[in-house]
């Protein structure tokens, strides 16, 4: 999906490769392997692009959810690993203006994630461990049962204080934001990827 929905997103923002890479600092190579369904991304570079593109995650990654009962296994979820971070991504959520993506969230014992920031509300609830969080200069010191929330286009960075912790995400987007269900599969412009980085 994330091929299929990365071609839409540059499409709409009429962006070519060269462009795309580089705004979000992701080689050219690297976006082409993306877009061809042959790349494995990062956090970061999921992160990056949905900064860039100004689409929520869910948006590059998902398909759209069928309706009724859903169970999601942690087993089957395929991991999003960065830096410090493992990202599970479990629902999507559209409820009239807002979209929301619910995440299951672990940072390992003793590392830190930074983020250069991204679209939307950021939402974390810690359900194990001790979590270090910095926005923009402020920072904060959560455990078990304990929120947080702040616009995630700031800087921010979460650290794991002791053990790995294991929280709930809550992404929170604008219906604006969202990427269109019809947008254009082609590229805009006729530009075919390139694969030099």
């Amino acid at each position: 999906m994330l091929a299929l929905n990365l071609k839409r997103a540059r499409a709409q923002r009429g962006l070519s490769i060269s462009e795309l890479s580089r705004r979000s600092k992701i080689g050219k190579a690297t976006l082409s392997q993306l877009e061809s369904g042959t790349g494995n991304p990062t956090i970061e570079t999921v992160f990056s692009l949905s900064r860039v593109l100004e689409v929520p995650i869910s948006d590059l990654l998902d398909a759209r959810p069928p309706a009724g009962l859903r169970v999601v296994r942690a087993q089957e979820v395929e991991v999003l690993s960065g830096e410090g971070v493992d990202l599970r991504p479990l629902q999507r959520i559209e409820s009239g203006e807002g979209v929301f993506e619910v995440y299951d969230q672990q940072v390992r014992a003793g590392e830190r994630r930074d983020s250069l920031g991204h679209v939307g509300v950021e939402h974390t609830i810690v359900q194990a461990g001790r979590l270090g969080v910095s926005v923009e200069g402020h920072d904060v010191e959560l455990g078990p049962g304990d929120y947080v929330g702040f616009d995630a286009a700031l800087p921010h960075s979460y650290t794991a204080l002791e053990g790995t912790v294991r929280s709930v995400l809550l992404l929170q987007y604008r219906a604006d934001q969202r990427l269109p269900p019809n947008a254009p599969h082609a590229v805009a412009g006729g530009c075919a990827p390139h694969t030099e980085d």
